[in-house]
């Protein structure tokens, strides 16, 4: 593995890191940060500019992602806004991925796909169906339970069984792909211990490419998101590459008034506080101006 030194701008520390992730079996390398652009194919997402639907929508954002730059396109079919959202059954997940996967990969056959998904099932249909590189979690290996609904054939997927590994994790262990772990926990002091024993977990089961998201938005108050991004570089002492989803959430507009569709200037100045404290992949709605940050940030650098 190819290792890069990552650390915070205003920091004499570096750490090294292995910063290469294998994507259907090609090195991505991540001492140059990385770009995800979004792809919703749901009706309820926060940020509505980010809803797509129908067949031409949904390829007009698969090209326009790709036109503007993004290393990875990351597709949802299930909304984790805050405030909740209408539950969506697993078979209704798998039909809206099956249909914008079918597309995407019509459209763009060599992009590099992640899913945004916490169902093992929908991870591994993505995975042997349809080539999916990354799956992304967003409910810490649903180690709580609390993703899914609580009843009925609408419950969480099964935490753990008898080997004491949640579910999801030992779906990656036997599908091998990268995983975006992401915590919900409101602080550095609880998240690292956690992040520490998950990734062990994981590597254990044989999961060799673990990247680290912290959450923001998910668990935690307006001080604690931005108290987090002040000291993102303290998750390299993991030595795994960071994610930062900042994209248009409400730490920004909560902070500086508006709402979703207000905040891109605000998502740029995340971005740019995240790359400076190490971030190795920016997860966004708006992927041009992203990547100018991007380009900028690694002339400064």
């Amino acid at each position: 593995m190819e290792a890069c030194r990552k650390g915070a701008s205003h920091s004499s520390k570096e750490i090294a890191m292995n910063m290469t992730l294998n994507v259907n079996g090609q090195l991505m390398d991540l001492c140059e940060p990385k770009v995800m652009g979004i792809l919703n194919v749901t009706p309820d997402s926060f940020y509505s500019g980010s809803r797509k639907q129908t067949e031409q929508e949904i390829s007009e954002r698969v090209n326009q992602i790709m036109e503007q730059g993004a290393d990875i396109i990351d597709v949802g079919a299930f909304s984790t806004r805050p405030g909740g959202a209408p539950e969506v059954t697993e078979e209704e997940e798998a039909r809206r991925l099956r249909e914008g996967l079918t597309i995407l990969r019509r459209e763009q056959p060599h992009a590099v796909v992640s899913v945004d998904t916490f169902r093992p099932d929908i991870a591994r249909m993505a995975v042997e169906e349809y080539g999916v590189a990354i799956i992304n979690d967003v409910s810490e290996g649903n180690v709580n339970g609390a993703f899914g609904g609580t009843s009925g054939t609408h419950a969480a997927p099964e935490c753990r069984d008898g080997s004491g590994y949640p579910a999801m994790f030992r779906m990656m262990g036997r599908l091998k792909v990268p995983y975006i772990l992401m915590s919900t926990k409101p602080t550095l002091e609880e998240m690292l211990p956690a992040f520490a024993t998950e990734v062990q977990q994981l590597f254990d089961l044989g999961v060799k490419d673990v990247i680290l998201d912290p959450g923001f938005g998910f668990g935690k108050t307006l001080e604690q998101n931005y108290q987090l991004l002040s000291r993102l570089d303290r998750l390299h002492t993991l030595h795994l590459p960071v994610l930062a989803g900042v994209s248009r959430k409400s730490m920004i507009f909560k902070l500086l008034g508006g709402d979703p569709t207000t905040s891109l200037n605000g998502t740029t100045v995340l971005h740019t506080l995240a790359l400076e404290r190490g971030a190795s992949i920016l997860r966004v709605h708006d992927v041009r101006e992203a990547v100018e940050c991007v380009k900028i940030y690694q002339q400064i650098r």
